[in-house]
């Protein structure tokens, strides 16, 4: 896939930088997908990009702009004469609108607004009047409306304006939502076949003011082209695309990435030095301080490490492996508590299973560890046979219950920080891995203190 995009933008460069008239320059970039020619268009020199905005015409570069990330964009429409520029985001989906014009300098964004379709820009307007993190912030207003007496000569009308015409939006005489027309259900239709027979009722839907991060799960269940967003009086203002929902799940998988790594939110290459240390640096400084503790507590078993130093050889593996339980538990905990209809006996189902789990898979690896180290200190370290199994029975022991309490720790650190309102993805990943790092410790050392010099009397 990677090869064909770049034999692409070998093709249309050379285009571009070819001496070929204006007009069959043209009729060959209509030949290649949007897609493809916004790839390009960061690799052009500005007089080169100039040429372009002269030889297409809007409809296709409104196109190019809408795969044009909004940083790219405003500094694209900084290059050609704003009475361009704003034909050309008129021609554009209102969501991606009003995204490009974020990224556009005050006083020239000002220009633009002014510049643009009367019509465009209330609905620019309407969509800015939304918080960022509320649904309404990213919907279109391209669609096909119909009230449920209109027949279609309204819809015939309107589809020469719009793309999104897959989806037929019904509203009553009041412009109250009403439902939603399949655009195959009203082809195939006949002709005595009535309009409200047609119209899906039950369609879903989502209201303007809601935030993203509580409809997102709705909107992903459902697999449909767009989705009507409402206002508070149930009248349609928009629709969210299926477009605009992967870029919802994107960015929202971006930012609980962000999170799980124990930052605020995404980084941007272009964010300044100062910025990104903020986002670092309190996470950091909390878990120096139970960086110190686990630290503080190996100190304690110095004489165990001192009589029987070759435990220390096997310290990250105890260390890795509850690590790795706590992450997959955590992650599989973040997934169920988007469900926010989970109830305490379920959360205790999904604690139970976890440890369980934990358990199966630490007994496992447990045996493996007991069989595969005592070989490999006996073969290789020179020591008994009785020696061997011992270390390596405290081993795989030591594995078992950690794997086991940091299932239950990956589990039950999201859970109450769910149950006090703190968003568990921002606190529970770097906290999860000291504080597993701290049981595996207290585990491993304690169980070859107990066991091994206490009860067997063993030295190194």
């Amino acid at each position: 896939m990677e090869k064909r995009v770049q034999d692409y933008s070998k093709e249309i460069l050379k285009i571009i930088r070819s001496n070929t008239s204006p007009a069959v320059m043209g009729g060959r970039l209509q030949d290649y997908h949007e897609n493809d020619l916004a790839d390009v268009m960061p690799k052009l020199t500005v007089q080169e990009r100039c040429k372009l905005y002269r030889i297409l015409d809007t409809d296709m570069l409104s196109d190019i702009f809408e795969y044009t990330d909004e940083e790219n964009a405003a500094e694209y429409l900084n290059e050609m004469d704003v009475k361009k520029a704003a034909a050309i985001l008129s021609k554009m989906e209102t969501d991606a609108l009003a995204d490009v014009l974020n990224k556009v300098e005050k006083t020239k964004k000002k220009i633009l607004i002014d510049l643009l379709e009367p019509e465009v820009r209330r609905d620019v307007e309407m969509i800015a009047s939304f918080d960022e993190d509320e649904i309404g912030s990213r919907m279109t207003t391209n669609y096909i409306v119909i009230t449920d007496k209109q027949a279609m000569s309204s819809l015939i009308e309107q589809a020469a304006k719009n793309d999104n015409i897959s989806t037929i939006f019904v509203v009553t005489e009041q412009q109250k939502f009403y439902g939603a027309i399949n655009l195959k259900e009203l082809i195939i239709a006949r002709r005595d076949d009535l309009l409200e027979n047609l119209v899906v009722t039950s369609y879903p839907y989502v209201y303007a003011e809601e935030n993203i991060d509580d409809c997102i799960e709705e909107l992903k269940d459902y697999s449909e082209d767009s989705i009507p967003v409402l206002d508070n009086d149930n009248q349609l203002l928009g629709v969210i695309t299926s477009a605009s929902i992967i870029d919802l799940v994107d960015d929202e998988m971006g930012d609980d990435y962000a999170k799980l790594a124990g930052l605020t939110a995404e980084e941007d290459l272009k964010e300044p030095l100062k910025e990104s240390m903020k986002k670092r640096l309190p996470w950091l400084i909390i878990l120096l301080g139970l960086g110190m503790v686990v630290s503080s507590v190996v100190g304690i078993f110095e004489k165990v490490v001192t009589v029987l130093p070759i435990i220390m050889c096997f310290q990250s593996l105890i260390l890795d492996m509850a690590g790795n339980v706590g992450t997959q538990s955590l992650a599989v905990t973040i997934r169920v508590l988007m469900d926010e209809s989970l109830t305490g006996k379920q959360k205790l189902e999904l604690v139970w299973k976890e440890m369980r789990i934990g358990l199966c898979n630490g007994g496992l690896l447990g045996i493996l560890s007991f069989a595969l180290i005592g070989l490999y200190i006996y073969l290789f370290k020179g020591k008994t046979l009785l020696f061997s199994y011992a270390v390596s029975g405290c081993i795989g022991v030591a594995l078992l219950l950690a794997m086991l309490i940091s299932s239950a720790v990956g589990t039950c650190i999201p859970l109450f920080f769910k149950k006090i309102n703190i968003d568990p993805a921002v606190a529970s990943g770097p906290l999860i891995t000291t504080v597993n790092d701290l049981v595996a410790v207290i585990t491993y050392y304690g169980l070859s203190w107990l066991f091994l010099l206490k009860m067997l009397n063993l030295a190194g």
